[in-house]
């Protein structure tokens, strides 16, 4: 390639590519610049792109705009807010979370399944037997599970004692429960065998040590024993002994890394839980987990998802037959836990246990419930089924009963027979449940063990072999009668089991009985009993009474150990029949004795309760109810309250006088609700709701009917035995109904379900007129109650008004009343009764916001109840009932609260509930919004505007008037409350509020036609009149993307792309939109206002409002309300319309969730849906869109919650991790919705632009209205766009061109210059669509400019410009796609027929080789892109070239500070811009002489001496009146001030503040002349910054280090034997920029081509490899005149403006660097560099090198200055350091250092020298010893005043070398040399006062002698 050089002597340069070693590449240094004809490359040897076919056809104006909208409107998205990410639910205060469907709670669950049980010797069947156990709580958790894993042989041993086998006992596999996950929890299997002669050791000793692999002897004995097990089995086959067991730790199958966690979230269901319980995330995990019947793998977290893992058991542990109890248990598994080493200490028994442990799965085919009922799905074919094990929890769960569940566990513990006659020894129990006294009464409700009967009548204790004294373990679980009498009992009868046969002897015998009767006063008995044991038959009617208190009787009973209490025994119950409370216990017993026909007196307890007592009583438990322990009443809570709510409405005869429980009860029902709420252990949802509460009013909850029938019943026993798991949905959600769906709209039919058979039995019966009404008594017990009652009534409201809905849905529906006319569907005394709760609910939230700030939360949840009340009651009663009691409502509000912020909030959360009713629409009359009511059912408005409706008119319906806010009630509130909202920190509520609801509308199905949206978008119109009022409020996205703040000044951080460019536009537009508008009224002068700006997110709201309503008004009322607005009115819509497209921006996949936090939802089809909605843009995505975001209303739909798209809840605990959790396609699919959005909202932007331009074009182009569009236009051109919207936007402009041409090259030239460059960058692009459109709109725009002025010059210049600019900054530019889109406009250029005639062709042809050669440069700043100082040198060689051009010059100047900024190289990057002034500052004092202006470039000497480069633009060169030349938008007087702000500011970022106030000397004139009193403001401040900071850094400043840098050897070409000054940044050391450099040449020429040389003396080229490249770098420092030193004070002048630098190298003659003081030569070197640092590169030539030689003496002389200095400074001090002092001194005067300059003394001052030339420096040597030696006793004595007490010894020893060096030198320094001292001598008058000069002519004459 040709390289080309402008102008001015330029250094070679290097570029480099991460690749081998390869040659540099050097710029050659040619003089001239070649003319534009030589391109480098040829442009014809491109292929053009395809053009566009009807760009040079003649189209009328019309046509074309025409045929653009209808390709606009082609294919586009139906609905916005499918595109636009949904709302945080946490903010969405409409939606009412749906309650957990009341369920059967389970804990986790894991299913462990019993594979084999094989010992070293199979002899006898073995039985297995698992359960759970807590060594921490010590407490068993589980019930057990039973297991037999025998083969046939040995089952077959056992076959006359099983007389039949259920499936259910067959079951090897068990679903255990755990709720609260430990470390400590085992699962313990114990083994049991038949019952043999022989304690367990001998039975076990076989297994110990015979092996049946092992045949022979041991062989024969197996045999032996087998035979012996078979005959026991036969004989004692029903009896068990205790043989061995094994513990299983499960830690490693709970997740303890989220356990932790767990368990402070799980805590709070035993109240240990600290903090608050409105917490969501714990609420949420413990309604799920306490509620529900079937799991979820997402819920069930604390069970880590392992895989099943198969265990083997290969040791048991011998049972000790003294050791069984549980007791004895905990301490074997407590040892075991602690050290593992349990098998050492007790006998083990080797075998296996193969056992699979796994989670288990959501559903379970063939499972049984503890029952042993099947759960569905349940095969018939299943063999062996699963059993599902009962769980006792450690703690309380407070879970209400859903199933019926009624068992009995009986564990006998130990029996004490030690004292009994000598044949008690084999002792079994047999336990019976008895329910008459009859040997035959026995039930068989006993649950069998393995292999067996599913039930059994009795069950026999294990039998430890002759001991007296045995303990037991069995567990005996029972499933107990419904209906319990005084008969039913346990009966426990004592046997001895004789294990040897005996002749005729029976195999039990009987030792004795004990009982225990079931019930006491009719209460279930449950505890730990010790009875006595009868020796006798038991007598008649035994049963009646308990074993300790038996009535005598004849004979006597005769009793073991007279009576005393022999037997333990504990008797536990798992019920949902019987309560164990006594309160509850008595609430029942009477409310039982109410409703059925019972003899008084009845028995409770201990009291006798007759007729006459029994009201008192109730009253009585009723009042107490509260009192009941917390867990049972949560387990009875919906009987409790069931009972209570007909006790409150059916009025009771009791002794024929009538009772009336109604405040009793609803004060009970008021106490519990408080109970419930204050416990911290029940969770709440994020509304405080407390859950349990939730889900009974919404699934439980009916009216109470007057008296239980057989329906009601029989629908009791259902419940109880509906084991469908499968779903959620139970009896209860099908109560759904009871929340009618109101069908109130005539137009819009809701769908309503057929009511299903089970929720009309549970509607039931017709209620009959007469009776109370539930909802009119509940209501009037809310106004009547005072005190505590009525305060925790309002506190609790939401409870009560959900009571009153669902009774008051109830009654509508059981009295047929859906067909009455809402006024008289409830009586009139009932809406008093509303009324006043509504008006007592206000007052009490106003009441309670006055309060402390706790208090406002409670009044928060008191206004959202009220407020889903009111919105309940919208779709019961009448609408203008309600619509006043929420006039009431704001109404007292407003009266009542003077805080403005939270009123508003409060009635905007309010508004926001009430607005969310699914018949939003139609209460706000939206059809009503056109003129006149729609004669058809939905004519398009456009119809009807043009003819009825006056300008005036459509103007008024983008204004709130009060008739707008008559005629919509709600939408007229809300807007109300925007505006008032905007001005507060509410604003994010109220915006939120009209989002949700524009987003409802948009993806709800009703409204999916377009003239049902028009009409809604009508009802929205006044929001566009909010929203441009709120125009100074938005956040500015520009400015956000550019770097800046919102009020113009750039921020610290000047790195962003664009930062420079943009910064200096927008300080040039001055006003506080950045908004660049040439005339008009800009913002700024407005009255000025502090408004609070909104947050991005906010915006972000806003403006997809704004958008939604433009997209889906008419588009003809658009037209006509623009062209009816002031120039004012239309400005502001441009200007909201330029923030928004910078807010719809794509963002990419990176961000594409900034807007809120929400994932993607996992399931597959959801996505899928997703995803083929988007692509097909149909009804699919509304309706897909409306599942995910179904607003408030979810609490009707009961399954939709299921699968939301961005459900809160399920995603609460992992919002850190969320964006990691996110899979690729879910990205990709993101990134796809975001792009469809920024595609979608830009061109209804686009669309408005259009609305506005064909408005105002009606009514003559407005003033400056082009402008304003094309701003908008050329703001969504540099924003990243899809070719979808660039293809759209390049035909708009092109019709724009067409229809604007003369006035857009006239007016709008600072746009012009914009559009250039934006769509320069586009013809650069990738994708050929973008390409084709772009480069025929440049054409396009060439070709208008040029017919409408005939000479398009400033065209040029722009497009020149533009380009210049373009590949300066932009690193993703390629210059191949652009050079093809040059060669497509030459084409355009060639094919134009119509332009042949003319000089347009040649032009066009110039430019193009203009725009190649810059394209050239391009290229090779690309090459040296890895160099920044090569890179910068060619820049500013490209700048310099441009001399000529000053536009381009500019430009370039304003790219190396670019450059320069990003390499944080602000001083540069400032020192250019002021360049860039001067250049302006020279244009404009030729253009106009003003005082005020600088007078070009001579005036900021003071910034900088090398700005006067500038005034080589001179007359001859530059004509201002030329057209095309300087006519950017910078050269004027605001784009001086322009870049000198941007200077000041980068200027103050590096430190420099002297010369900020140098740059702010020259623009403050300017303000001030311009009566800029803002701007001056903000100068003066920042002045007074940068004062403040010299202040306060002064010294700590750290300016740029220097060094000196030489390249020799041929590799480096041009550079060869080149020295250059590096500009470093501060405390840069020597290695790291030898290191860089050495790198990076390394890279060009290979590591083994290049050396640094390390010393700074001069090369010696004969000495250097021909072949290598030589690096030599020196640390230089500013080197200063002495009299240079006088101006240059301060710390900044001795670092600014530097050019003179100098370094210094010690030699010897001999060559040596160093020796001995009298041969130590020095060489200080002085070099001058082309310009003064700080410049616009930061290496600069070196044109000049001096050479000073020192001699020895010489050398000596400065040395002992630096130590004379460096004393009188560390004394003079202030505030003294005493540490420096003593340092410095002891370098001077120390014993070990005073050689030092005594040496120096000695060597040069001992003798008078010989040669008279030396006398001078003799005597200055003499003359400094004798200042050094003064300076040394004054810091001396400084010392001395400095030291502390324990110092004193040192100062002594510091005096006294001091006196001794004084001693030493005083002989030396008081000798005089006589010579020098004679009058007559005359100093002869060439000797310069410097003796640099003299020694040097002197050490030349010596030299010479020498020679």
């Amino acid at each position: 390639q040709d390289w080309r050089k402008r102008g001015t002597p330029f250094q070679s340069c290097v570029s480099l590519q991460q690749e081998a070693p390869r040659p540099l590449n050097v710029l050659c240094d040619e003089t001239g610049r070649t003319t534009l004809t030589s391109c480098d490359f040829n442009l014809r040897s491109l292929q053009p792109d395809p053009r566009l076919e009807n760009l040079l056809q003649h189209v009328s104006v019309e046509d074309f705009e025409r045929q653009n909208e209808e390709a606009r409107r082609a294919n586009r998205h139906a609905e916005l807010f499918a595109l636009y990410p949904a709302m945080d639910e946490e903010d969405a205060v409409e939606i009412r979370p749906v309650p957990d469907c009341p369920k059967e709670h389970l804990g986790n669950r894991i299913l462990v399944k019993l594979q084999t049980l094989k010992f070293d010797i199979e002899i006898e069947p073995l039985f297995a037997c698992i359960a759970l156990y807590d060594v921490k709580e010590r407490k068993k958790i589980s019930e057990n599970f039973h297991c037999d894993l025998n083969s046939e042989q040995f089952k077959g041993f056992l076959r006359s004692h099983t007389p039949c086998i259920d499936s259910s006992s067959q079951a090897r596999s068990a679903v255990f429960s755990v709720t609260y996950p430990s470390s400590d929890i085992y699962l313990v299997v114990k083994i049991e065998k038949v019952l043999q002669q022989g304690e367990i050791g001998d039975c076990a000793e076989p297994y110990m040590i015979l092996k049946e692999s092992e045949g022979g002897k041991s062989k024969e004995k197996v045999e032996k024993l087998k035979a012996q097990a078979e005959s026991f089995c036969q004989r004692l086959g029903r009896y068990r002994m205790p043989f061995a067991w094994a513990p299983i730790s499960l830690t490693n199958f709970f997740n303890f890394s989220t356990l932790e966690r767990e368990m402070s979230e799980t805590e709070s269901l035993n109240g240990n839980r600290k903090g608050t319980t409105g917490d969501r995330r714990t609420t949420m995990l413990q309604a799920r987990r306490l509620s529900e019947r079937s799991l979820n793998s997402e819920d069930n977290y604390a069970v880590s998802n392992f895989k099943a893992t198969t265990l083997t058991v290969n040791t048991f542990i011998k049972q000790e037959g003294d050791r069984l109890s549980d007791e004895d248990l905990f301490k074997f598994l407590t040892d075991y836990k602690r050290s593992s080493s349990l098998q050492r200490r007790v006998k083990s028994i080797p075998g296996s246990l193969k056992l699979e442990i796994s989670p288990a799965s959501e559903v379970l085919s063939c499972c049984l419930t503890p029952e042993l009922l099947q759960v569905k799905p349940f095969p018939e074919n299943r063999s062996r089924p699963q059993k599902e094990i009962l769980e006792f929890p450690v703690r309380e769960v407070y879970v209400p009963h859903t199933v019926y569940r009624n068992l009995l566990y009986v564990y006998p513990q130990r029996l004490n027979f030690a004292n009994r006659l000598a044949s008690a020894r084999n002792i079994t129990i047999k336990i019976q449940f008895m329910c008459g006294e009859d040997a035959t009464c026995a039930m068989p409700i006993i649950f069998g063990k393995s292999s067996g009967p599913e039930f059994l009548q009795e069950m026999y204790t294990a039998i430890t072999y002759h001991n007296k004294s045995p303990d037991f373990y069995e567990e005996v679980k029972i499933k107990l009668p419904a209906k319990l009498t005084e008969k039913h009992h346990l009966l426990f009868t004592f046997y001895h089991i004789s294990c040897q046969p005996k002749q005729g002897a029976c195999v039990e015998t009987l030792l004795g009985y004990s009982w225990l009767p079931i019930l006491l006063n009719d209460r279930l008995q449950t505890g730990h009993y010790c009875l006595p044991v009868a020796l006798d038959k038991l007598p008649l009617n035994y049963s009646m009474h308990s074993p300790e208190k038996v009535p005598s009787q004849s004979p006597p009973i005769k009793w073991v150990e007279g009576h005393k209490g022999v037997f333990n025994v504990e008797v536990q119950a798992v019920s949902s029949i019987h309560t164990q409370d006594n309160h509850l216990e008595k609430f029942f017993t009477l409310c039982h004795s109410l409703e059925s026909q019972v003899t008084f007196p009845i028995r409770l307890m201990e009291q006798k309760i007759t007729e006459a007592t029994l009201e008192h009583e109730l009253k009585l438990s009723i009042i107490c109810l509260n009192s009941s322990r917390l867990e049972p009443l949560v387990l009875f809570l919906h009987l409790v309250l069931e009972k209570l709510f007909q006790l409150a409405v059916k009025p009771m005869v009791i002794a024929g006088q009538t009772a009336n429980f109604s405040q009793f009860a609803f004060e009970s029902v008021v106490a519990i609700v408080n109970s419930l709420h204050n416990s911290k252990d029940l969770s709440k949802d994020q509304h405080g709701r407390n859950c349990l509460l939730a889900s009974y009013v919404y699934y439980v909850f009916r009216l109470p009917e007057p008296q239980r029938d057989i329906a009601r019943l029989g629908i009791l026993v259902s419940r109880y035995y509906t084991f469908g798991r499968t779903t959620a949905v139970s009896v209860g959600s099908r109560l759904l109904q009871s929340r009618v769906m109101s069908c109130s709209n005539p137009d819009i039919h809701g769908t309503q379900t057929a009511t299903d058979e089970e929720v009309k039995n549970i509607m039931s019966s017709k209620v009959r007129e007469e009776k109370k009404h539930f909802h009119e008594e509940l209501a009037l017990q809310m106004v009547v109650s005072t005190g505590m009652v009525r305060e925790t009534v309002f506190k609790y409201a939401w409870f009560f008004f959900e009571l009153l809905i669902k009774s008051m849905a109830q009654y509508v529906h059981n009295m047929d009343k859906q067909d009455t006319l809402r006024r008289s569907r409830f009586s009139d005394r009932f809406k008093d009764d509303i009324t006043t709760i509504v008006n007592v609910v206000t007052s009490e939230i106003a009441a309670l916001l006055v309060k402390a700030q706790k208090e406002t939360e409670h009044a928060e949840k008191i206004n959202i109840s009220l407020a889903f009340f009111l919105y309940d009651l919208l779709s019961l009663m009448d609408r203008g009932f309600v619509f006043n009691l929420i006039r009431h409502y704001c109404n007292q509000l407003s009266n009542k609260l003077n805080t403005l912020p939270t009123l508003i909030s409060m009635r905007l959360e309010f508004l926001r509930i009430l607005c969310s009713h699914e018949h939003y629409l139609n209460l706000n009359l939206f059809f009503m919004t056109s003129v006149s009511a729609p004669a058809s059912p939905s004519p398009s408005l456009s119809s009807q505007v043009g003819i009825t409706q006056s300008d005036q008119k459509i103007a008024s319906m983008f204004d709130l008037s009060a008739d707008y806010r008559q005629q919509h009630f709600l939408a007229g509130l809300l807007f109300t409350e925007l505006a008032a909202a905007l001005d507060t920190e509410a604003e994010g509520k109220a915006i939120s509020a009209v989002h949700s609801l524009l987003s409802s509308h948009d993806l709800d199905r009703r409204c999916l036609k377009p003239e049902v949206k028009v009409k809604i978008a009508a009802l929205y119109l006044p929001l566009v009149g909010i929203i441009l009022d709120a125009l100074p409020q938005l956040y500015d996205f520009t400015e956000a993307r550019s770097g800046k703040g919102r009020t113009g000044s750039p921020d610290e951080d000047q790195e962003s792309t664009n930062a420079i460019n943009q910064s200096v536009a927008w300080a040039i537009a001055g006003n506080q939109f950045n908004l660049i508008r040439s005339s008009g009224a800009p913002l700024s002068s407005l009255p000025y206002k502090q408004y609070n700006t909104l947050s991005p997110d906010t915006t972000r709201n806003l403006l997809i409002c704004f958008l939604w309503i433009m997209k889906n008004a008419e588009q003809s009322l658009i037209r006509k309300w623009i062209a009816d607005l002031p120039s004012m009115q239309l400005n502001r819509i441009l200007d909201l319309l330029f923030i928004c497209v910078s807010c719809f921006e794509y963002k990419g996949k990176q961000s594409s969730d900034k807007v809120s936090t929400q994932v993607l939802q996992k399931s597959r089809d959801v996505k899928a849906r997703l995803e083929e909605a988007l692509l097909r843009g149909e009804g699919a995505r509304g309706e897909m869109m409306k599942r995910c975001r179904t607003p408030a209303g979810n609490d009707r739909f009961p399954g939709l919650n299921e699968n939301l798209r961005w459900r809160k809840e399920q995603t609460q605990w992992r919002q850190a991790n969320e964006r990691l959790d996110k899979t690729k396609a879910e990205l990709d699919q993101e990134a796809l919705i975001s792009g469809n959005l920024a595609t979608e909202a830009n061109l209804i932007i686009l669309d408005m632009q259009e609305n506005i331009i064909q408005a105002s074009s009606a009514v003559d182009c407005k003033d400056n209205l082009l402008g304003g569009v094309l701003k908008v236009l050329v703001n969504s051109l540099s924003c990243d766009q899809s070719t979808t919207y660039l293809t759209h936007c390049f035909a708009t402009l092109r019709a724009l061109i067409a229809k604007f041409g003369d006035l857009l090259f006239e007016e709008e030239m600072e746009q012009c210059a914009d559009l250039c460059q934006r769509v320069l960058h586009h013809c650069s692009s990738s994708i050929d669509i973008t390409r084709i459109q772009a480069c025929a709109t440049l054409y396009l725009l060439m070709r208008h400019s040029f017919s409408s002025i005939s000479n398009f010059a400033r065209v040029k210049m722009q497009v020149t410009m533009s380009l210049a600019s373009l590949v300066g900054k932009s690193s993703d530019f390629n210059e191949e796609y652009l050079r093809r889109s040059l060669r497509t406009i030459l084409a355009y250029a060639e094919e134009d027929m119509d332009m042949q005639p003319t000089l347009f062709p040649v032009q066009v042809k110039e430019l193009l080789r203009n725009l190649n050669s810059i394209l050239s440069d391009t290229v090779k700043m690309r090459e040296f892109q890895e160099d920044p100082e090569m890179l910068m040198d060619l820049m500013y060689r490209i700048a310099k070239g441009y001399q000529t051009s000053p536009d381009l010059r500019l430009t370039w100047l304003q790219n190396m500070a670019e450059k320069h900024a990003k390499k944080k190289c602000y001083t540069e990057a400032a020192m250019c811009l002021v360049h860039a002034a001067a250049l302006v500052a020279e244009y404009l004092s030729m253009l106009e002489d003003h005082k005020y202006l600088p007078v070009g470039s001579v005036s900021f000497q003071n910034i900088s001496s090398n700005v006067l480069e500038e005034s080589a633009v001179s007359d001859d060169i530059l004509s201002p009146d030329e057209d095309g030349i300087c006519s950017g938008r910078y050269f004027s007087e605001s784009g001086l001030v322009g870049l000198l702000e941007q200077a000041a500011e980068l200027f103050s970022t590096g430190g420099l503040y002297e010369t900020v106030n140098e740059v702010y000397k020259i623009v403050i004139p300017i303000l001030e002349a311009h009566r800029d009193f803002r701007k001056l403001t903000s100068t003066h401040s920042k002045l007074q910054k940068a004062f403040d900071s010299i202040i306060n850094k002064g010294q700590k400043r750290m300016f740029g280090t220097y060094f000196r840098v030489g390249f020799y050897g041929s590799k480096f070409g041009d550079l060869d034997e080149q020295e250059f000054v590096y500009k470093e940044p501060a405390i840069t050391k020597l290695p790291e920029i030898s290191h860089r450099l050495e790198g990076f040449y390394g890279q060009c020429f290979g590591e083994d081509a290049v050396e640094v040389i390390k010393d700074s003396t001069p090369v010696d080229r004969s000495k250097l490899h021909p072949n290598k490249a030589y690096i030599q770098i020196t640390f230089v420092e500013p080197y200063f005149d002495e009299y240079e030193m006088k101006d240059r004070v301060t710390y900044f002048e001795k670092n600014f403006s530097l050019r003179r630098f100098m370094y210094t190298t010690p030699f010897t003659l001999d060559g040596r660097p160093r020796g001995d003081l009298r041969e130590q030569y020095k060489r200080n070197t002085i070099l001058t560099t082309m310009h003064a640092f700080p410049y616009v590169k930061t290496r600069i030539n070196v044109i000049q090198k001096e050479e000073f030689i020192l001699t020895p003496i010489e050398v000596a002389i400065e040395d002992m200055q630096k130590k004379t200095l460096e004393l009188a400074v560390a004394t003079n001090q202030e505030p003294p350091d005493a540490k420096m002092l003593q340092m410095v001194l002891q370098g001077s005067v120390g014993a070990t250092v005073n050689q030092g300059p005594l040496e120096v003394a000695q060597v040069f001052l001992a003798e008078i020298p010989a040669d008279p030339k030396l006398y001078r420096h003799h005597n200055k040597l003499r003359l400094c010893f004798k200042e050094f030696i003064m300076r040394c006793g004054e810091a001396v004595e400084k010392n001395k005043r400095l030291i502390t007490a324990d110092q004193r010894e040192y100062q002594l020893e510091l005096k006294k070398n001091y006196n001794k060096l004084k001693e030493n030198l005083r002989p030396m320094i008081e000798r005089k040399i006589p010579e020098l001292y004679k009058p007559i001598v005359k100093v002869h008058s060439t000797t310069r006062d410097s003796f640099r000069n003299s020694s040097f002519k002197k050490y030349e004459a010596h030299s010479s002698q020498n020679i």
